[in-house]
Parts: structure tokens; C-alpha cells; sequence
């Protein structure tokens, strides 16, 4: 399979879960949530040694000591990036919250309702806590994710996916819902910025070298 047959395939498969994540129920997305954080927890050894793996590679390839303090993953940032997961299932729901009312002088009421976006596409750097970060936004907010972090932080960010996904699976939720680019090759990131039959928004997060190339595309 060709690099664009897999974006394709990523694109088609998070749509489809995109719509049932919208259809959910606050307390299955709670649920998920709750679980993933049980997941990133129970696997915080796992993630460790994948870390430990990305953290070699960066020295080895001369990664300055911020970038590789961005990159590690120490027990207690595990355990912060799992409590963060579980406090974003105690927030609000916003699917449904109505934002605004108007009333037309004709009798007529306008009511502005909070709606999922559908597939948002998330490309960011090296911290691989942004994985779990950006994937527990979008699953509260009723919307699939496709992640595409840092190569740096590749083998770490994979374990933390693994567990997001547990955690919609543990729910009845499609795993789908939560994919990440399955490669640190750039010319997907071109890709995926030219999904738009499958891609609602791409959101960056990083620097303005990031952002600049992202407008540009």
C-alpha cells in the first residue's frame, strides 16, 4: 500500500468513527476518558521504556538539552499527563450547550448549538504528553483525531495512543476515533493537509516554523 493509500484508508476509517463519536453520550466519552487515564497508569512502565528508546535517538542525534527535557518522560509526568486525561472527563460536556438565543422581531427564535467539528487533524513537536493532551480534547468535544507529533518523540507518543484508544474501546467506542500518521516520513504532513474530504480542521501546535509551512500548504 502506497503512503497516500494509507492517508486515505487513516481518513476514511477516523470520518466513519468521527460519526458515532458525535452521536455519543457525555457518560460513555466520561468513560473512555476515565479508562484511557486507567490505561496510561497501568502501562506508565511501557511508556517509560519508550521513552528511554526516543531519549537514546535524541542524544544520539544531538538533540540540545531543552528539546530533550521536552521530550522526556519522567514518572511523574506520567502520572500528570494521566491526571490531566481524567480531568478533562470531569469537565462539561460542550456537545449540545447552547452558545447564544436570538429573537427575530418576526417571532422567530435562532439558537446557536455547540456541534462536534468531525475529524480534526493535529500535527505538533516533540513533548509526547500532547498526544494524550490533544486526543482527550477531541474525544470530549465528540470529534476523531489524527495525530501526527514529533519523529522524536515517535515511540513514545505510540504507547500513549495505545492507551487512548483502550480507553474508547473500553467505552464501546470506536479505537478509530483517536489514529495517529503510522510514519515520521514529512511528505504525509502534505498529505494530510490536503485531506479535506476527510478532514474538518488541522490544528498546529509548536513553533512558527510549524505554523508557517501549515499556512503555507
Amino acid at each position: 500500500m502506497s503512503l497516500q493509500d494509507t492517508m486515505n484508508a487513516l481518513g476514511k476509517s477516523a470520518r466513519t468513527a468521527a460519526h458515532t463519536l458525535s452521536l455519543a453520550p457525555a457518560p460513555q466519552k466520561q468513560e473512555a476518558l476515565k479508562a484511557a487515564a486507567s490505561a496510561i497508569r497501568a502501562r506508565s512502565a511501557d511508556i517509560f521504556a519508550a521513552n528511554e528508546i526516543d531519549m537514546r535517538a535524541g542524544a544520539e542525534k544531538g538533540l540540545s538539552k531543552a528539546m530533550l527535557d521536552r521530550l522526556l518522560l519522567t514518572p511523574d509526568r506520567i502520572e500528570a499527563m494521566a491526571a490531566g486525561v481524567a480531568s478533562v472527563a470531569e469537565l462539561d460536556d460542550p456537545v449540545g450547550k447552547e452558545l447564544e438565543t436570538t429573537d427575530r422581531p418576526n417571532g422567530l427564535r435562532i439558537r446557536k448549538i455547540a456541534v462536534p467539528l468531525g475529524v480534526i487533524g493535529i500535527i505538533y513537536e516533540s513533548r509526547p504528553n500532547v498526544t494524550a493532551d490533544a486526543a482527550a480534547l477531541c474525544l470530549k468535544a465528540g470529534n476523531a483525531a489524527i495525530l501526527r507529533g514529533g519523529s522524536d518523540s515517535f515511540n513514545s507518543a505510540g504507547v500513549i495512543l495505545e492507551c487512548m484508544q483502550a480507553g474508547l474501546e473500553a467505552a464501546g467506542l470506536p479505537s478509530d476515533a483517536v489514529q495517529r500518521i503510522p510514519t515520521v516520513d514529512r511528505e504525509a504532513v502534505g498529505m494530510l493537509l490536503k485531506m479535506a474530504e476527510y478532514v474538518d480542521v488541522i490544528v498546529p501546535r509548536g513553533g512558527k516554523g510549524l505554523i508557517e509551512r501549515i499556512s503555507k500548504d
